[in-house]
């Protein structure tokens, strides 16, 4: 009988001691799954802070801002702030400036990243190796290191306060970014779809065209976003390219808004807000190929 008690009582000892475990793994558990959405909330609200603080500085006049402060709660909103920045601060002109700069760069990085990538990941010519790593070589330049050369080479070439300056720029840079990821997307595509092609009848053009960039669409519907938003939101080329007003961007426009003798907050968060409508806008049409598009281009280097 005490033979039997003996193993018993020690099942029952076990039972007890994994118990405490068995309710750790349980907390552990939980934890991770509600970490994940906590963390998310945050940074979600971090976010928004900021971009609430901008939004009701738009909607109140200067003189309450003052008296008030941008933070204290009112009932008297207004579009003024709207309406005088886009009479009065040249907001057209800076739109079509930014336009005509962010168009044509984002075109000719993604058209030239896509034929580099192309042709490095699927014809592997003879030192393809060596030039991919010349323009991969832009991604460690630092912007400022190439102020000075820059602006004389610009100055020679009477290009100074004219929109090419910013235009040839951003699309010798954003060749890069969009070489390296479309190199990678193109890498992940197996080259039997390309061969099956080529016995097909189809020669390289129509292999690019009709084969590989269809497939392709996610990985360029999101370099297009990011080169449209890094682009439009440049401040510091146009600050050292441009001098005249009617060739300013809208970042470098937001400093036309800005008081005499006073900082108007309330007309430059206006004209930040319409800033920002486009790069909202793109995102939103680019919305559903975005994040598929950045993990295509990320997984293999």
């Amino acid at each position: 009988m005490p033979s039997r008690a003996a193993p018993a009582h020690a099942g029952t000892g076990a039972e007890k001691a994994e118990a405490p475990v068995v309710g750790e793994d349980r907390r552990a558990g939980l934890l991770r799954r509600r970490g994940g959405p906590i963390a998310l909330v945050v940074f979600v609200v971090i976010f928004l802070i900021p971009v609430i603080g901008v939004l009701l500085t738009s909607l109140k006049t200067n003189a309450e801002i003052a008296r008030r402060g941008i933070w204290s709660a009112t009932g008297n909103l207004t579009i003024d702030n709207y309406l005088e920045v886009w009479r009065n601060a040249n907001t057209g002109r800076y739109l079509i400036n930014s336009l005509q700069v962010t168009g044509p760069a984002v075109a000719v990085s993604i058209i030239g990243g896509t034929l580099i990538g192309y042709t490095v990941a699927k014809l592997r010519i003879r030192g393809s190796a060596f030039i991919l790593l010349v323009v991969l070589s832009g991604l460690f330049v630092p912007p400022q290191v190439l102020l000075v050369p820059l602006f004389t080479i610009f100055n020679d070439l009477n290009l100074l306060d004219t929109l090419w300056p910013m235009i040839i720029v951003h699309s010798a840079v954003g060749l890069s970014i969009t070489s390296l990821v479309m190199r990678n997307f193109f890498d992940q595509i197996p080259d039997s779809l390309r061969s099956a092609a080529r016995i097909d009848g189809a020669n390289e053009g129509q292999v690019l065209l009709k084969v590989m960039l269809p497939l392709a669409r996610p990985a360029i519907a999101a370099l297009a976003t990011l080169q449209f938003t890094f682009i439009w939101n440049d401040f510091l080329y146009p600050l050292v390219f441009t001098t005249d007003d009617d060739v300013r961007t809208i970042m470098l426009g937001l400093l036309a808004a800005q008081g005499q003798f006073t900082v108007a907050y309330g007309n430059q968060a206006a004209l930040a807000v319409i800033a920002s409508i486009p790069t909202v806008l793109v995102f939103l049409a680019f919305q559903k190929h975005f994040i598929r598009g950045l993990l295509a281009g990320a997984i293999k280097g």
